[in-house]
Parts: C-alpha cells; structure tokens; sequence
C-alpha cells in the first residue's frame, strides 16, 4: 500500500476523531446554557464545519494536530469557571471514549482475516489516545489550559490568563522546529504516556496493533 492510498484510508479516521471531539465541546456548552456553537453551525457530525487544514496535515504527517476550535461564550453559564472546565474536558474524554470503543473491536477481530479494518481500528486508538493526551496539555489553547484554571484558586487562575498570549506561540514554534528542524520535541514528550494508554487499551492485540502503526508511519513519511 503506497501513500496516496493509505491516506485514503486514514484521513477518514482523523476527520471523524477530529469531529466528535468538537461536537463534544460545543454539545456540552449548549447543555450548560451556551447556544454559540449551535447558533454558528458547529453544534453537527458535519467533519468541514470543525477542520483546520493546517491541524489536519500535521496530523497526518507529524501524528499530532488539532481542529477549529468551537465558539464558547462563558459569560451564558451560571458558573463560568467550572462549566469552561466541563466543555473543556469534554473533548479529550470523546476521544478516550472513542479509543476504549475501537480497542475493544480490534481484540474480538483476527488481524489476518480483516487486515482494513484492524488497520483502520488500530489507527483510531492512537488518534484518538493522541488527541485526548495533547489536549489535556495545560497550555493556551488547548483543553488543558481551562481544566487547569478551573481548579485552581481564582487569582492563580487569572495569572494563568495572563499567560494565554503566550500559549499558541509556543505551540507553533514547538510545531515549526518539529515539523521542519525534526527536533522531535512533540514526540518526545508525548509518544510514551501515548504508547503506555494504547497499550493499556489493546492489551493481547497491541503487538499487531504497533507494528500497523510502524507501517503507517514509515509509509506516510517516506
């Protein structure tokens, strides 16, 4: 299988990864009170109303990336604070969830006799355990920024949001070193807690699920 056709087979399980973990976000503020998801057409399944282009290449060449992030307006919650932090861990949790689906498939299946699908299966337990896990990095503006700040004291909490401007720049300079000067510092700090909960997940399966995952790799960086 060459690249042009594993990417076939594998931007469909970014996209819908991708997909519900946004769906997540905005379902949860709607049902807190927030209708700002909903009011701009991103309270759906529909993939193209939540991709970042640029998130989703770098999830297929990099093995991390990120969506367009759902429109949250805090000030429609009765408690600000903690209701950001429940939309905010919704999305990573949509993914674990995810990820404890697929795992539970891929060991009831015989590799050699549904090679796709096992491939696909195996794909989405580490999209979706890569994503909750880089979400919950405690940095603007991912997820884990406004778990943080919902549970700790107020004013560290406003400190923390002095800190914001900050986060993106960071992450993008973390992502241009890694994508172009190969540093590796993404992978090294989140390829072990990664590989640790997949392996967790797959239990017996997990030496066919790396090597598939090897195989994806290789292929979609040679």
């Amino acid at each position: 299988m060459n690249k042009p056709q594993l990417l076939i087979l594998m931007i469909p399980v970014i996209f819908f990864s991708l997909t519900v973990h946004e769906y997540s976000h905005g379902k949860i503020a709607f049902l807190l009170g927030d209708n700002t998801a909903k009011l701009l057409g991103r309270l759906t399944f529909n993939p193209f109303k939540h991709l970042d282009l640029m998130g989703t290449l770098f999830f297929c060449f990099v093995g991390f990336g990120w969506a367009k992030p759902v429109p949250v307006n805090p000030d429609n919650f009765e408690r600000p604070r903690r209701d950001m932090m429940y939309v905010a861990i919704a999305g990573p949790l949509s993914n674990l969830t995810l990820a404890v689906i697929f795992s539970f498939v891929i060991r009831i299946i015989e590799p050699s006799d549904n090679a796709i699908l096992f491939a696909l299966l195996s794909f989405g337990v580490y999209v979706n355990v890569a994503l909750a896990i880089f979400n919950l990095l405690p940095v603007f503006p991912l997820d884990g920024s406004s778990v943080i700040k919902g549970l700790v004291p107020l004013d560290m909490a406003a400190r923390l949001g002095d800190l914001d401007r900050f986060g993106a720049i960071l992450l993008i300079g973390i992502f241009l070193m890694d994508f172009f000067a190969h540093t590796g510092i993404i992978g090294y700090v989140l390829w072990e807690p990664i590989m640790f909960v997949v392996q967790f997940l797959s239990q017996d399966a997990f030496a066919e699920l790396s090597q598939v995952l090897m195989f994806i790799f290789f292929t979609l960086k040679g």
